[in-house]
């Protein structure tokens, strides 16, 4: 591995596309210090500590702190992410996009260039939607229709340029742009997480035996994430002999990879944003008791969020999995080309074989997303069995106090942002040695290769 690190720095191109990722990402931290002008920023700081659990608090975890200060790029790469999950979404329904996915790079060119008018259009208004919370939450210094138009102007010229910065990481970097803007956003708050954990060690507050633990469950859920986002199952695909000329085409055997989590991270952003719109409905309506007593039962640790959550997750494993693979599709392209799965008939009985395969594998997916997204709230706050009706205060009495309490670590990475890390850690690995092998070097491991998610 040593050696395959040095020979990233011997090839030029390598070098120079690693070293402009490097200096753009650089460039979109230094954004992360410019604050939108007439803000009271210690002001709006103290807010989102108040509103951490809620739809704020969410979103300014994949902006790295950029909504809370109120940056030039507050908005992040957020309102891309939304257009390119709505293009998505209308591809199935809508048969003009759905015919210009079909039309290979010509098609996804105008699909990128609505996708970017989209990003715009979001931005504006959502920049609009801030300005003028930001007035009625009188957090601004100079209220009035100028700083409206200025914090439109400010925070969607700012989504702009992250996302030409995006494209520019993709075409001109190691790839996979957008995913590593999000990653520089969150791992930007681990020097302080790292800081907070050894405060907590010199004041004693931790002993040795907590710090081991943590380190330890960190350890094994990632390693956990690594496996499942490279699992696979593998159908066998068998292509007739088919005689063209005189060449004889077809008769090897390969194979339909379907992965365990098809729909990556998506399926728990759904499932946390929309848990979080009853915590943010709470901040506009503090005097309702009704309303507190719902927010209540839906904060993190109770019994109420965790089924909510965890059914959340599985529903939109399988929702978004139906969307971005059609077996009806595969099972006809596969015949078109002379392809059949030994055993099973062409047509409709692969499509429903494939169907019945991917059904399955999408439930141990969502299951394992699901582990995932509770796996951090236990370390940080526990399940709050004592709630339960009837059996709460026998539970509580007989499970330890971490169970219930937590260990009261506010570590940085959540469900949701760990996901995220890692799996853009896997992908921006094996790109880079994609790179290696392309020019005849050795990759990180002398024997395989290291597969990313899609790998």
């Amino acid at each position: 591995m040593i050696e395959a690190v040095q020979n990233i720095f011997n090839i030029p191109d390598l070098r120079k596309r690693i070293a402009f990722m490097l200096a753009l990402l650089a460039v979109y931290r230094i954004g992360a210090f410019i604050p939108t002008p007439g803000v009271d920023t210690t002001a709006l700081k103290a807010f989102f500590e108040s509103g951490s659990g809620t739809l704020f608090g969410f979103a300014d975890m994949f902006t790295g702190g950029n909504l809370s200060n109120l940056t030039i790029f507050a908005l992040g790469i957020m309102p891309y992410i939304t257009a390119s999950i709505i293009l998505q979404l209308l591809t199935v329904v809508w048969p003009y996009l759905e015919k210009l996915s079909k039309e290979g790079e010509l098609g996804r060119r105008k699909i990128t260039t609505y996708t970017r008018y989209l990003t715009v259009v979001l931005g504006a208004v959502q920049s609009a939607g801030i300005a003028i919370a930001l007035q009625q939450g009188q957090f601004v210094l100079n209220p009035g229709i100028g700083f409206i138009l200025m914090t439109m102007l400010t925070l969607t010229t700012g989504t702009a340029f992250i996302m030409w910065l995006g494209e520019q990481i993709t075409e001109r970097g190691i790839g996979n742009g957008m995913s590593l803007i999000i990653f520089a956003g969150i791992v930007s708050g681990l020097p302080s997480a790292i800081s907070e954990i050894y405060e907590k060690v010199s004041t004693q507050e931790w002993g040795v035996p907590t710090v081991v633990i943590l380190v330890a469950v960190m350890i094994a859920v990632v390693a956990f994430i690594v496996l499942v986002e490279r699992g696979q199952r593998r159908i066998t695909v068998q292509y007739a002999k088919r005689v063209v000329g005189r060449r004889v085409l077809g008769g090897q055997s390969t194979h339909l990879p379907l992965r365990v989590n098809t729909g990556g991270v998506i399926p728990v952003i759904f499932a946390s944003s929309i848990l979080t719109f009853p915590q943010t409905f709470r901040l506009m309506a503090a005097d309702s008791s009704w309303v507190a007593r719902i927010t209540d039962a839906l904060r993190w640790g109770e019994p109420l969020y965790n089924l909510l959550n965890v059914a959340g997750i599985i529903f939109f494993c399988y929702f978004y999995t139906s969307i971005i693979f059609n077996p009806n599709e595969v099972a006809d392209n596969m015949r078109k080309y002379g392809g059949f799965i030994p055993g099973i008939r062409p047509g409709k009985r692969t499509a429903e074989y494939v169907n019945s395969i991917l059904t399955r594998i999408t439930l141990v997916g969502a299951l394992y997303l699901a582990l995932i997204a509770t796996i951090p709230e236990f370390i940080m706050v526990g399940f709050h069995a004592q709630n339960l009706p009837i059996i709460g205060p026998s539970l509580d009495n007989i499970l330890p106090n971490f169970a219930t309490r937590g260990l009261g670590v506010t570590f940085y990475f959540g469900g949701t942002s760990l996901l995220i890390v890692v799996g853009v850690a896997m992908d921006t690995i094996q790109m880079v040695e994609s790179q290696l092998i392309m020019r005849h070097y050795d990759g990180f491991l002398k024997k395989g290769r290291i597969r990313g998610r899609r790998g």
